[in-house]
């Protein structure tokens, strides 16, 4: 146990750098997947057939294809193209595409959970398509999403430890790099293990607080 601790305190730099990159690869390809979510969603919903065609081929490539797959076509794949990316680059683009394609899918499952009455009766007060849209529907989807978007966050966070696969220097990598020179893998990674549970512990509840805020007391959600 003794030996444990020490490795934690000896090891606490060089894992809190690797924590500040996974958590930076999280948020924001959390945020640009969840614009692109959006976009994908309207567009399999509410597009036209093309627009249809493109979301759901899409969707279902993102997928239906492991992530560490795309994360190597993207790193290994593009340089005999001539384009050659970092591996934070890599991990960003990828795992916001990923993201993006899982997140379409809550948000269709969300928005086609709400009455189509709605939308007849944003006509019925003169609003037009895309008004009734984005001031009726978006807003009850986005509410009934959330815990769809808690166990996004909380996958993303976990998916990130692939970007050592390509060199990323997120807190798996650290770890590998600590345990490789010190040879206590086992209480390494169980250390590691630790600080993504606290996390996501944390993640749980904020999420759940941030549900609890932006309920509509007296407001029970019906088709």
């Amino acid at each position: 146990m003794a030996t444990t601790i020490n490795i934690a305190i000896e090891s606490f730099p060089i894992l809190m750098k690797g924590l500040g990159v996974t958590l930076f690869l999280t948020l924001i390809a959390m945020i640009l997947g969840t614009i692109l979510g959006v976009f994908l969603a309207l567009g399999k919903i509410y597009g036209n057939k093309y627009f249809r065609w493109l979301s759901t081929g899409y969707i279902a490539v993102l997928r239906g294809t492991p992530l560490l797959a795309q994360l190597f076509i993207l790193y290994f794949g593009l340089p005999p193209y001539g384009i050659k990316l970092s591996a934070i680059t890599v991990a960003l683009i990828g795992f916001t595409l990923n993201s993006g394609a899982y997140q379409a899918e809550y948000l269709r499952g969300s928005i086609q959970s709400i009455g189509s009455g709605q939308i007849k009766s944003a006509y019925s007060i003169g609003m037009t398509k895309w008004q009734g849209i984005f001031y009726i529907i978006l807003p009850q989807a986005f509410r009934r999403v959330i815990p769809a978007w808690t166990n996004e966050f909380i996958y993303l966070l976990k998916y990130t430890s692939l970007a050592y696969m390509i060199g990323a220097p997120e807190l798996m990598g650290n770890a590998k790099f600590i345990a490789s020179r010190n040879y206590e893998f086992f209480k390494v990674y169980l250390i590691v293990a630790l600080i993504y549970f606290i996390i996501v512990m944390i993640l749980t509840e904020f999420f759940g607080w941030v549900e609890r805020k932006v309920k509509i007391p007296g407001f029970e959600y019906y088709h």
